[in-house]
């Protein structure tokens, strides 16, 4: 460094004055990026390694059993008990559907149930039916006795005509009482053929008979299940809660006039949430059942949750698409697929911070762990 002169005019002497010292900027830098670059290469050694024990994906999220509440029956709808977020109870009143035309259809089935049962007899009660086999019966059983007696009678008639001809023959009797003792024995023969033909149609009445009797136990049967349905059909002007859990997506107001089949709400069950983590096909190879999980939320900022693999998806998730993908119709080109991956969670963040369904989350699967029990 170039030496600056000076000169004291008062003592006349020419100095030279001593050079800045040197910065200390280089001794602070140094030391700092050592600690950085030191900070950065533990980083990446400890990602490293986590990478190579662990498969992460971040396309997953918060899955949940939504069950859809759909009118079973159609009417105008009388009352709406809930609304939109209410928490609801396992059978609980949702929706109320006008039940005046459903409570006429089952006062009109058990008229007609009462008509079959009176047809057929029911509660230890004989119906009309069952009086027309009893009657029919009873006079099959008249014509029996009947021909007991015609046949005691033909034969007697028999044993006369016998004895006559022995008396004719000795020219005892006239030949008039032998032609009348041979009529009244053909006589007594003919009415016992006529009462057995009589048993013979008593027997087709009975039998026609208990055949109404069957017909009016179907008609019986019959009556009773529309009775039934009737009383179903009424049931469900009743709308309830499939199961307890929070009331989503409300489409339903008082007034209104739904259909069969209309969905009403939906229903967030109180069942539990489950992730379901879309990883590639080429990050299955070591992901095993009952590994354990971390499950980062994104939206509290990252908080981590605890879950275990419960299962893997039999297929991949574009096969179940609405237009799944055909590579033999066109030119093929090599997308890698992701296999959708459930995790259950078996440690939460609280109920202040629940997991809801749609949720968006990172998971981690711990692939060197020994497979557990979810």
């Amino acid at each position: 460094m170039a030496t600056v002169l000076k000169q004291d005019v008062e003592q006349g002497e020419i100095t030279a004055e001593a050079p800045p010292p040197k910065s200390n900027k280089r001794r602070i830098v140094l030391p700092i990026v050592a600690v950085l670059v030191a900070i950065g290469l533990i980083w990446a050694f400890k990602q490293w390694t986590y990478s190579r024990a662990h498969e992460s994906t971040d396309d997953a999220a918060v899955d949940g059993h939504l069950v859809p509440v759909l009118a079973k029956v159609g009417g105008y709808v009388q009352a709406v008990t809930v609304d939109d977020n209410d928490h609801v109870r396992a059978d609980s009143l949702l929706v109320q559907i006008d039940p005046a035309e459903y409570r006429v259809h089952l006062a009109q089935a058990e008229a007609d149930l009462q008509a079959a049962n009176a047809t057929a007899g029911g509660a230890g009660t004989n119906g009309q039916a069952q009086a027309m086999v009893e009657q029919a019966t009873g006079q099959r059983s008249a014509l029996g006795s009947q021909i007991v007696a015609a046949k005691a009678n033909a034969l007697k008639a028999q044993q006369d005509l016998a004895r006559y001809e022995d008396l004719a023959a000795k020219q005892i009797v006239s030949k008039q009482q032998l032609d009348a003792a041979r009529a009244a024995a053909e006589a007594a023969q003919a009415n016992v053929q006529a009462l057995e033909q009589q048993t013979t149609a008593a027997g087709g009445t009975v039998a026609s008979a208990q055949a109404g009797v069957r017909l009016a136990d179907a008609r019986l049967e019959a009556a009773q299940a529309a009775r039934d349905n009737a009383a179903l059909q009424l049931s469900y002007t009743r709308v309830t809660a499939p199961a307890s859990g929070i009331v989503s997506r409300k489409q339903v107001e008082p007034g209104q006039l739904i259909q069969a089949g209309q969905p009403l709400l939906t229903l967030v069950a109180d069942t539990g949430v489950y992730i379901t983590a879309n990883f590639k096909e080429t990050q299955l190879s070591d992901i095993r059942v009952g590994q354990a999980a971390q499950i980062d939320v994104d939206a509290y900022g990252g908080a981590t949750a605890e879950g275990c693999v419960e299962s893997v998806s039999a297929a991949t998730g574009s096969k179940f698409a609405l237009l799944p993908p055909d590579n033999a119709t066109g030119n093929f080109t090599k997308v890698v697929q992701r296999v959708p991956v459930r995790v259950a969670v078996k440690q939460g963040l609280g109920a202040d911070r629940p997991l809801r369904p749609g949720m968006s989350v990172t998971v981690h699967v711990d692939t060197k762990a020994a497979p557990g029990k979810c």
